[in-house]
Formats: structure tokens, C-alpha cells, sequence
């Protein structure tokens, strides 16, 4: 249970810093954060591989570049919708 609740606040910050990366996570609100970044966590270490220092069984790096990628997918998708 607190696994669940560690991995899903490293998932926030995760987000969080992509959205501030990327100029475009404040709009999105805390939960979009929290799925940018477990998103953006598991597509980093899937393209990436899991290297560097690692929280809560996700490797920071190459998680906030897929929560990165992610943001700018998801932002762009949302203003060509508009």
C-alpha cells in the first residue's frame, strides 16, 4: 500500500517537472501530472532503459524525459482538437 502511495507522488513530481520543462503542465492540474509523469515514467524506461538513480522502482531520468514527451504530445494533441 505505501509502495502505491510513494510511486504515485514520484509520479506527481515527475510531472510536475515536465510540465514546468515543458511550459505547459500548470494547465493540466495535479492529476494529469500524476499520469504525465507514471506515463511518462514507463515509456522513458521502456525507449530509454532504467539507468541513474532510481525512487520508488522508477529511474529519474529517463522518466522525466518520456513525462516530457508525453506533456508535448498530450499538449499539442489538445490545441489541434481546439
Amino acid at each position: 500500500m505505501f509502495h502505491l502511495i510513494w510511486v504515485l507522488i514520484i509520479g506527481a513530481v515527475i510531472g510536475a517537472i515536465a510540465g514546468a520543462v515543458t511550459k505547459n503542465g500548470g494547465s493540466m492540474g495535479w492529476i494529469a501530472n500524476i499520469v504525465a509523469g507514471l506515463v511518462g515514467s514507463w515509456l522513458g524506461e521502456l525507449v530509454l532503459g532504467s539507468w541513474g538513480p532510481n525512487v520508488a522502482g522508477m529511474a529519474i531520468i529517463p522518466s522525466i524525459i518520456g513525462a516530457v514527451i508525453v506533456v508535448i504530445l498530450v499538449s499539442w494533441l489538445l490545441s489541434r482538437a481546439k
